[in-house]
């Protein structure tokens, strides 16, 4: 018997099974390939991130992610992916956030689009120019231009030359990214400062004792210094302007403190009172010659719509907060119950 129609018959149940096989494979690497898409990645601890270089080649990019194991996934896959997303070759340098749940799909939808990671940097109220320094020295991924500059050349250099530093930079959080110089934070702080100055200036209180905006931040730095409690800003910057315009010494600790500069071992004595700095307020009249520390926005608006009354003394309580005065009698028993513990 012939037995060609019994391999006629054979062939094309092999050929279906074939076709089954490939459809099952094609179907399961479909599937295997969505599930990467969308799967997150290994990243098991926020504030992870990618760096990528100028020039870097798709593969080193894979790469990395396959070495750091974030991604058990073959080349092929992301290649696959990028050209689905039709973003190959359209992958911008920079550092990326890898955030816990980031997929492969987010990732280099994020990279094609340039959404490099932006970090925070916040001056606090009440810095001093020197902690600013300090801060930014020790800032993350932040290019360090100005570690090695004295205060005259930083200001030179962001567009400011002939300033003092003291004040001049507006508290507030900056946003950067990794490569950014210490120099463009401080320039925008600046500018900034500037820009609040000449907004609030214009609209402040009648017959201030206060010639120039510049004087306003002088003041505003020791109402900072003075309180922290946002319901008594106003009201020590009252005191202040009270005192100026009265001709009376401003008598604030702080800005004798800020003449004392490295002496200064955390407490102020009366021989601390009676030697004369340019910031001693006990020894001479008026205002400080520059700001002694950065003030903030509500501490500018205290400084430019003081309170109005008639206390001209203040001592503080032991909790924060201020007892006010408006005569020396007054005042010094105030001192006596709060600070030396004599209440009548």
């Amino acid at each position: 018997m012939s037995d060609k129609p019994m391999r006629g018959r054979v062939r094309p149940r092999v050929l279906l099974i074939m076709l089954l096989v490939l459809a099952a494979a094609l179907v399961y690497g479909w599937n295997d390939f969505n599930r990467f898409s969308n799967a997150p990645l290994n990243v098991t601890a926020q504030g992870d991130s990618i760096d990528v270089g100028r020039g870097s080649s798709f593969k080193s990019i894979v790469g990395e992610l396959r070495q750091r194991k974030l991604s058990s996934a073959n080349t092929w896959y992301w290649r696959l992916l990028a050209e689905q997303m039709r973003v190959a070759g359209k992958l911008h340098a920079g550092e990326y956030a890898l955030n816990v749940g980031i997929t492969p799909r987010r990732l280099l939808a994020n990279m094609a689009a340039g959404k490099v990671l932006r970090r925070n940097f916040t001056i606090v109220d009440g810095w001093t120019f020197a902690e600013l320094r300090q801060a930014l020295a020790n800032a993350d991924k932040l290019r360090h231009d100005s570690v090695n500059l004295d205060d005259a050349t930083i200001m030179q250099k962001i567009g400011a030359p002939g300033e003092a530093p003291e004040g001049r930079f507006l508290p507030e959080t900056y946003a950067y990214v990794k490569g950014d110089s210490d120099l463009d934070i401080l320039k925008r702080a600046h500018g900034a400062m500037a820009k609040t100055l000449d907004a609030l200036w214009p609209a402040r209180a009648k017959d201030l004792p206060l010639a120039t905006p510049y004087d306003a931040l002088i003041l505003a730095s020791i109402v900072e210094k003075e309180t922290g409690r946002p319901d008594e800003r106003a009201q020590i910057a009252g005191v202040f302007v009270r005192r100026l315009q009265n001709h009376m010494l401003l008598q604030t600790d702080p800005s004798v403190i800020y003449g004392m500069g490295a002496s200064y071992a955390g407490n102020i004595h009366k021989s601390d009172l009676t030697t004369d700095t340019p910031y001693n307020t006990y020894t001479r009249p008026g205002l400080p010659p520059t700001p002694i520390a950065l003030p903030g926005k509500p501490a500018l608006q205290a400084a430019l719509h003081p309170a109005a009354g008639d206390a001209l003394y203040f001592v503080a309580r032991g909790d924060g907060g201020h007892v006010f005065s408006s005569t020396l009698e007054e005042h010094n028993r105030n001192v006596d119950c709060y600070q030396r513990k004599h209440c009548q």
